[in-house]
């Protein structure tokens, strides 16, 4: 997973041409899970974003549409909103976390819904945004169930 995070950083920092009204950010996100994220913006307020992190010793890859609007009349800020979905694989074990079976040792596959809601800032002199989010999820297959503690740090480079 580091291989992957720093061969996609990689082929981004290449990329020579920036302005502040980009189409493309990626980077890395850090939470609870830890993983990349990939912004496109399909427009001056819309972006789709995907994420793949690693959380519960498994991977989880979500894709979310966003509204991004200005926060207030600060330069460079914006805050967001968005609905999406994901799915993901969970490995766990034997006393385990309690929301598992004790004794069963595996692999469960979710599938669900998400929401996210945050705050995002454009540098003006380099190519790079960080943003700080709050993305609860409810699983409708596998483990179904809300999670409402998956909130991140992402800072991504712009192109």
């Amino acid at each position: 997973m580091q291989r992957l995070t720093f061969i996609l950083f990689a082929l981004t920092v290449s990329v020579s041409a920036y302005s502040q009204k980009a189409e493309n950010a990626i980077g890395l996100r850090g939470g609870w899970g830890t993983g990349v994220t990939f912004q496109h913006y399909v427009s001056e307020k819309h972006a789709v974003e995907f994420i793949a992190h690693t959380r519960w010793r498994g991977m989880v890859v979500t894709g979310l549409y966003e509204v991004h609007e200005p926060f207030f009349d600060v330069d460079g800020v914006q805050w967001y909103y968005g609905v999406g979905a994901h799915i993901g694989v969970w490995r766990y074990y034997k006393n385990g976390p309690k929301w598992f079976e004790d004794e069963w040792t595996g692999s469960r596959t979710v599938i669900g819904a998400d929401a996210i809601i945050g705050l995002e800032y454009f540098f003006d002199e380099i190519p790079f945004q960080i943003s700080a989010d709050w993305k609860p999820a409810i699983n409708l297959i596998g483990y179904s169930g809300l999670w409402g503690d998956d909130g991140a740090l992402s800072i991504r480079y712009v192109f």
